[in-house]
Order: C-alpha cells, then structure tokens, then sequence
C-alpha cells in the first residue's frame, strides 16, 4: 500500500464515508436487499463507537481522502483469563483497495489497541467460504481449531 495509509479511530465525520464499507460488509455476507440490516442496527452501531460506556470500537482505513477499509472489535471478559479479551468482529476493505495491504494494516492496528489495553488475545471468524481472508488471516494468526454454532431467535 502507499505511503499515504492512515489506520486511525473512526470520527462523527465519518459516516457518509464508512456506510458505503458497513454497506459493501453486510453485502458481502447476504445482508442486503430484502436480508439488509435493520437501519435501526446500523445507527446503533454507530452511536456505540461514540459511547465511553460501550466496549466497541471502530477503526477506519484512509487513503488521501477516501476510506478504504474498516475494522470494529470489542473487549469483553472471559472464563479463562483474568483480562479482557478482543473480539475482531468486523473486517472489510473496498473492492478496489483489495491486496494492497489495508486488511493486515486494520488488523495491526488492532492488535496495538489490544496491547494498550492490557489484552492477550485477539480473534475473530471468518466464513469457510472466504478463502481470500484466510490467505491473509493464516499469515497474521493462528487457527483455533474451533467451530462455531449458533441459534437464531
């Protein structure tokens, strides 16, 4: 990637430029159209960026004056350690930014907001179909074997 990359906190000002991303990641897993987030969902994602009380956060990709990737995790407590631990949740870069190293840069970042807060884990999930994500996935983490189950209501 260029020079010109800059990994920062996400800002108020930054809404019309990071829907198009939260847009094109909820596009990307079959959230769209008919299947498309609640708006009410989107906005309260949003608003938790900005809550001191809530533990999730955003972090955005720019470059020049574009976004070009973004990245949302959260700490939460564990049975198995004594500090929190980090829940990457989202991770998406632009169509047009693909390959050029922003996806490993958010991640990066990540882990240095993890590091400042005293954790020592970070993991995330990623669908077994995306297998674009695990080339890079397998490069900055480790696999942990484990398989996710889920129940809807």
């Amino acid at each position: 990637m260029s020079d010109s990359l800059l990994v920062r906190p996400v800002h108020r000002s930054d809404y019309a430029r990071w829907l198009p991303l939260w847009d094109g990641y909820n596009a990307f897993y079959g959230r769209s159209g008919e299947t498309a987030l609640a708006g009410e969902i989107t906005a309260m994602t949003w608003a938790r960026f900005f809550d001191a009380y809530e533990p999730v956060h955003a972090l955005v990709a720019e470059s020049g004056e574009q976004l070009v990737g973004l990245v949302h995790y959260l700490f939460h407590r564990s049975t198995t350690a004594i500090a929190p631990v980090c829940y990457l949740q989202d991770l998406f870069t632009s169509a047009a930014a693909r390959g050029k190293g922003i996806g490993g840069a958010l991640i990066s970042e990540v882990y240095e907001q993890a590091r400042q807060a005293g954790v020592s884990r970070v993991y995330w999930q990623t669908h077994e179909t995306n297998h674009t994500a695990q080339t890079l996935y397998d490069k900055v983490a480790e696999r942990s074997g484990f398989i996710v189950y889920r129940k809807v209501f």
